[in-house]
C-alpha cells in the first residue's frame, strides 16, 4: 500500500467510523427548550466524538494496513 492509497483508506475508515460513533452519548434535547429542534441533541460532544473517531479509525487502519502486507490473505497467484 502506498502512502496516497493510506492517507485514501485512512479517510475512508474516518468517516465511516464517524458514522458507527455519531449516536453515542446521545441525550435529546428538551421539548419545550426553543432553540433546539425536536430530536437535537441536547450536548453534542463533536470535538469528543472526532477524538474517539481518530483512534478507533487509527487503529482500524492499521489493521488494515497490516492485512493488506502480510501474505495471509493473497489474491495473487504463486
Amino acid at each position: 500500500m502506498g502512502w496516497v492509497t493510506g492517507i485514501v483508506v485512512y479517510i475512508l475508515t474516518w468517516w465511516v467510523t464517524l458514522f458507527a460513533i455519531l449516536p453515542l452519548w446521545v441525550t435529546p434535547s428538551d421539548p419545550d427548550d426553543p432553540h433546539y429542534a425536536t430530536g437535537a441533541p441536547k450536548h453534542p460532544r463533536l470535538w469528543r466524538k472526532a477524538a474517539v473517531t481518530s483512534v478507533v479509525a487509527a487503529v482500524l487502519w492499521v489493521g488494515i494496513y497490516v492485512l493488506v502486507k502480510e501474505p495471509w490473505i493473497s489474491f495473487r497467484g504463486g
